[in-house]
């Protein structure tokens, strides 16, 4: 184990997912939240090519490509919610919702796959949506449709990390990633043909940007997570509410909001406290569920 390469991985791949949430910030409403996802799967398009062939040739049986599709429609429920939300809703409340994505995988992936609902994680979801309603304060504050976009969008991501933990049992990584790729590109066409407006270059550069600061964000937590325990990782991910924070004052005006550190705060540590009580009780380490933006 590497514990300072993978905090320092785990530092990169918070500054990374923070970067992807300014970057679609600053496109803002000028391109529709289906267009702006479409555009950001055509982008990797041309680096999945190759692999066309061979996943036709494998012959892999119909459960698979039904898998493969469902996870398309949940994704892309999922990624039209986000983009909708990330231009509307203060990029520090954006981070700390999303912070719910990997107790909505823990708590319902468990049910699916028949672990149960042990107390420990009882707790978890509760505290959970302690956190959800320390930042959100509906009644104290305007819940705008923006942030019920991000509720929405964490739990089809969350659906859909699901599926893929299904398909990790059944196909290559390298395939999943591909085929998430070619389908959400087919279902996100008409749904993006249908509000099409023109994008510029520039337009089209920013979501290259955010495409490529967005798999570096997972490049680099992979490597996090191989180097080191989550004992060291997943705490510093609560760095990526920092930025955001920092983000979106000096960048978009944003005011700061403690009740939205707390929130996430809450959100996050619950997690960690269950992960680690987890690893302990399997006595050996545990992969954790990303939340990761879509692109």
């Amino acid at each position: 184990m590497r514990p300072f390469q993978g905090l320092m991985w785990m530092v990169a791949s918070t500054l990374a997912m923070v970067g992807v949430n300014g970057t679609v910030k600053h496109l803002g409403t000028d391109i529709p939240a289906a267009q702006a996802a479409f555009l950001r799967f055509v982008i990797g398009v041309p680096f999945f090519l190759p692999m066309v062939l061979p996943i036709l040739r494998a012959q892999y049986p119909r459960l698979v490509w039904r898998l493969f599709l469902g996870r398309a429609a949940m994704h892309a429920v999922a990624v039209i919610l986000w983009f909708y939300a990330m231009a509307r809703v203060p990029v520090a409340d954006m981070a700390a919702i999303g912070f719910l994505n990997p107790v909505v995988v823990l708590v319902i992936g468990g049910l699916i796959i028949g672990e149960g609902l042990p107390l420990r994680r009882v707790a978890l979801a509760l505290l959970a949506c302690l956190g959800a309603l320390i930042i959100l304060r509906p009644g104290l504050r305007e819940v705008t449709a923006g942030h019920m976009a991000q509720m929405g969008a964490t739990f089809c991501f969350a659906a859909s990390y699901i599926v893929v933990k299904r398909l990790s049992q059944l196909v290559p990584a390298g395939v999943t990633v591909a085929m998430l790729t070619f389908t959400m590109t087919l279902v996100l066409f008409p749904l993006a043909l249908a509000v099409w407006q023109p994008v510029t270059p520039v337009q089209m550069l920013w979501l290259a940007l955010a495409a490529g600061l967005a798999t570096l964000g997972h490049y680099a937590m992979s490597r996090a997570f191989a180097a080191a325990p989550l004992a060291v990782t997943q705490p510093a991910g609560f760095l990526q509410l920092i930025w955001a924070t920092l983000l979106g004052i000096l960048a978009f005006g944003e005011r700061f909001d403690l009740w939205v550190l707390m929130g996430g705060a809450v959100i996050l540590g619950a997690f960690c406290v269950n992960t680690l009580a987890e690893t302990r009780r399997r006595g050996a380490a545990v992969a954790a569920p990303e939340a990761m933006p879509p692109l």
